[in-house]
């Protein structure tokens, strides 16, 4: 490449000599003639200019042997340079030129990198863009290969991410990259070294942590549509049967949200039906079983029931669960179900359906616009919430703990999951099924409640246990178990008891999660 720029350097040189040469001949031959209308060398360079352009305006004209045949030669090289300028401007504009030159003037704003332009980037580069007035979206493809005409201004630029990168010149926020094909971060070469480069990136992924390193950062879409579902659709005192159809990617990512963040009461006795092959599931998480009735319907704790036959072998459960969640990997399998409930079943209760699009009088969930958007992927406002709780807790307790930075993914995730529980604290403590989104205004009353009620002993407790209900869940999960001492390597934690066995200290702990409300709500203003 620096091979070329020097052949490219000499070349412009060489022309440039050339012509400065033949300026030199014109104003001496010109100068001479005491008749000629080119007596000095700007009028030399003038009538160059003119003739190179085309434009000819007659005003200058050479009159010397010499200076004509100089002339003639700058009347020659004009039709070449003409063709030349014209096709270097088309160049400029039908290639990378033109977005390049864009990019450098629009260094200020939000730069969000999309690999490819697909179903799934369009759907989170629109949320994007009515998100973010500043956003500028870029596509690393050619602008031929899109076929669709988008709703928002983008650029098309295939070239490599560093050139892109380095355009921003550190101007503003870092530029986010998007990998939106599954597990792409491991054959896309736009994902070489990006942990070296100056910018966030989000890879979709199906397994893994959630971060590779300290600028790459995973999420998962049957996490995203999960965690929309029950947020769209949060669970009611009312209902204690709940079917899942389906046990695929997206009905156990389902399951393990209900498991993470259905905790409503600390009496809660709600029955999961589930239909599809668990043995996988079962085996991983294999102490669920301290936690949750398996298998069997109890009167005293919550229960997961996994069937082995097939859903249409159970009319009367299906008929009186408060509802049924179809989440079939196979999106027109789901449909055929959904179907077929609809037409020979006789439901007492709701049925939702997973569906990357939105059909005018059916309960769905997963379609694209909900799932991709910045908040279940860049996840700002629940990271934030995260932070705020671990920041909490660190100064509730008397002994030295970590901040967000120095916690591995698994404890971060536990602080995940009780911001993710921020939606269940409002509706239990305003008493309000209605509420599916936590508003500045809808955290501010909750927080106020929750200071109101909390001196009272008993409601305090209860709001302890609740939580501690939900931590317990998060660690068994993950299959950690009961140890004296803390140890990660082993998987134990001496809090991995009953409430009534906790020191004072350690109740204590679990204000952490409510308390964050406080700081919640100002965040959210």
């Amino acid at each position: 490449m620096k091979g070329k720029k020097k052949i490219y350097l000499l070349f412009i040189i060489i022309l440039l000599l050339i012509y400065l040469g033949l300026l030199s001949l014109l104003y001496r031959s010109e100068s001479a003639n005491g008749n000629a209308m080119i007596q000095t060398f700007g009028d030399a360079f003038w009538y160059s200019l003119v003739t190179l352009t085309t434009v000819g305006y007659g005003d200058l004209v050479p009159v010397t042997p010499l200076g004509h045949a100089v002339g003639m030669v700058f009347l020659l090289l004009s039709a070449g340079i003409m063709v030349t300028m014209l096709g270097a401007v088309t160049s400029f504009i039908t290639s990378e030129g033109m977005p390049f030159l864009m990019l450098s003037l629009q260094r200020r704003k939000n730069w969000y990198y999309f690999a490819d332009c697909e179903v799934e980037s369009n759907a989170l580069a629109a949320n994007i863009y009515k998100e973010d007035p500043k956003a500028l979206i870029i596509y690393g493809e050619k602008r031929a290969n899109q076929r669709e005409i988008l709703d928002y201004p983008c650029l098309y630029l295939s070239a490599p991410l560093d050139k892109i990168v380095a355009k921003k010149k550190q101007n503003g926020a870092k530029c986010k990259v998007f990998l939106m094909k599954e597990n792409d971060i491991g054959i896309n070469r736009r994902a070489t070294d990006l942990h070296n480069l100056p910018i966030d990136v989000y890879a979709r992924t199906t397994n893994g942590q959630d971060r590779l390193s300290e600028n790459i950062n995973f999420f998962h879409s049957y996490e995203c549509c999960a965690r929309q579902y029950w947020r769209s659709k949060p669970l009611r005192n009312c209902e204690d049967t709940i079917v899942l159809i389906g046990f695929g990617k997206y009905g156990r990512s389902i399951l393990e949200r209900a498991i993470l963040t259905n905790i409503i009461s600390i009496e809660q006795k709600i029955a999961y039906h589930i239909f599809g092959d668990a043995t996988e599931f079962l085996a991983v998480h294999y102490r669920l079983g301290e936690l949750f009735s398996l298998n069997q319907e109890s009167k005293e704790r919550d229960s997961l029931i996994f069937h082995n036959e097939t859903w249409t072998e159970n009319r009367s459960l299906l008929e009186l669960a408060d509802r049924v969640i179809i989440c079939e990997d196979d999106e027109q399998q789901g449909w055929d179900i959904f179907w077929t409930l609809k037409k020979y079943f006789k439901l007492i209760g709701r049925i939702d359906l997973r569906s990357s699009w939105k059909p005018p009088g059916v309960s769905c969930f997963g379609a694209n616009e909900d799932i991709y958007t910045s908040q279940q992927i860049i996840r700002t406002d629940l990271n934030k919430a995260a932070i705020i709780i671990n920041d909490i807790f660190r100064m509730s307790v008397s002994y030295p703990t970590l901040n967000w930075n120095q916690l591995d993914d698994l404890h971060q995730q536990s602080k995940i999951a009780a911001a993710d529980h921020l939606l269940m604290k409002t509706r239990i403590l305003l008493q309000d099924e209605t509420i599916t989104k936590p508003t500045a205004f809808v955290v501010k009353r909750a927080y106020e409640m929750y200071c109101k009620t909390k001196r009272l002993e008993d409601i305090r407790e209860t709001y302890r246990k609740l939580d501690h209900l939900r931590w317990l869940r998060f660690y068994i999960f993950y299959n950690w178990s009961y140890g004296s001492v803390r140890d990660d390597v082993e998987r134990q934690h001496p809090m991995l008891c009953p409430y009534e066995e906790l020191t004072p200290e350690q109740k204590q702990e679990r204000d952490a999660a409510w308390e964050m409300m406080g700081i919640i709500y100002h965040e959210l203003e």
